[in-house]
């Protein structure tokens, strides 16, 4: 008769649970401020407005006339002041948006409010103003009409308002276009964010995984050879599967469950035939194309093992069932005589990996009779 083992030692070891480190350059993070230098396609607004500005200008200032004596139509000078307030409109509108483009690179409405609308009110009016009372001078003395100060006032006073409110328009253009540029850096940032932690978490998994193996395979080595061997041969091929699958985000849920039976068989060489019975859902249960975060119900087992007495003659029952929000994993409590030392790696690293992957985290159920834990399932 084989002797008795002594007790077993713990399977979790005591990793520090120390703070994530995240590696260098593991993850291309964009620059830490976007760029203010926020553009728009403003041709078909000026392919409308200069034209639109420059033709208004004359017939409603009185410059032109459609009545005798006035100038009409079916004469030259009518098209040719046509013409020619286009051209000012074209000058005014290009002008001012060269300047407000410029003052852009300077000042920003958040930092120097009181100074952007200062020269933005300035700039429009010392540049329209003055080009617009230099143009009309210029079509009197060319039309060969008396200059009318009332209406060169009354155009430059109309120009500048008109120019205040095109400019208002454009700076509300681009703020939109920076609030959406700020808001799609954002998720970059949040979405590199979420990458580099993943990937931190996953860096967790093997060797908290290896080094229980190892400690459970330094006991057998000290108390039963034979069993040893067997164990370091069936380690191997879960250890293959932690190394293939370990680092991806999610892998087809009935390898994971072909993973677990792999893992059943470690129990029984650590703790026998019997000690832990494992409860597997039927295959037309699952979805067809389910997929689950890696290690998932491993992580899950084996916690149900640390937490709990486990021998031949008090066998422990592991249930693993299909629900409609995922997999749930859940057993009868029965806690150890002795605290379960605990690195904190397991169920927390699970949690935030799903919670990275999925969207959502573990579900824990527990009351004095039981523990269960649901894995999300997405596919």
């Amino acid at each position: 008769m084989k002797s008795a083992s002594p007790p077993a030692p713990n399977w979790e070891s005591a990793v520090p649970n120390a703070a994530v480190a995240l590696p260098n350059a593991a993850v291309a993070l964009p620059n830490p401020l976007p760029a203010r230098g926020a553009r728009f396609d403003d041709r078909p607004i000026m392919a409308f407005g200069i034209p639109g500005f420059g033709l208004t200008i004359p017939l409603f200032s009185g410059l032109l006339g459609l009545q005798p004596p006035h100038i009409t139509p079916d004469r030259g000078l009518f098209w040719a002041g046509m013409v020619w307030f286009v051209g000012l409109s074209f000058s005014i509108w290009w002008g001012n948006r060269w300047l407000l483009f410029k003052q852009r690179e300077h000042w920003d409405w958040f930092a120097q409010p009181l100074r952007k609308l200062m020269m933005l009110v300035a700039a429009c009016t010392l540049y329209t103003a003055p080009l617009t009372v230099a143009w009309l001078l210029a079509w009197y003395a060319a039309s060969g009409q008396v200059t009318d100060w009332g209406v060169i006032r009354l155009v430059a006073l109309a120009n500048v308002i008109c120019v205040i409110f095109v400019t208002h328009a454009y700076e509300t253009m681009f703020l939109i276009r920076e609030r959406e540029s700020d808001a799609l850096h954002l998720a970059q940032l949040e979405r590199s964010r979420a990458q580099a932690e993943l990937a931190a978490l996953k860096a967790q998994i093997d060797p908290h995984f290896l080094f229980n193996g190892l400690n459970t395979l330094g006991h057998l080595i000290a108390h039963d050879g034979p069993q040893a061997r067997e164990f370091c041969d069936c380690l191997a091929e879960v250890y293959r599967y932690v190394l293939v699958n370990g680092r991806r985000e999610q892998v087809p849920l009935q390898d994971e469950l072909q993973f677990v039976r792999q893992y059943a068989r470690l129990l029984a060489l650590r703790f026998g035939s019997d000690a832990v019975q494992l409860q597997w859902p039927a295959d037309e249960a699952l979805p067809a194309e389910a997929l689950i975060v890696p290690l998932a119900l491993q992580v899950l087992v084996e916690n149900a093992v640390k937490h709990n007495a486990v021998s031949a003659d008090t066998p422990l029952q592991v249930r693993i069932e299909a629900v409609a929000d995922g997999l749930r994993v859940h057993n009868r409590r029965r806690p150890r005589l002795g605290p379960a030392a605990s690195a904190g790696v397991g169920l927390a690293n699970l949690d935030e990996r799903c919670k990275l992957v999925c969207g959502r985290g573990l579900r824990i159920e527990q009351d004095g009779a039981r523990f269960a834990v649901t894995v999300p399932v997405s596919g």
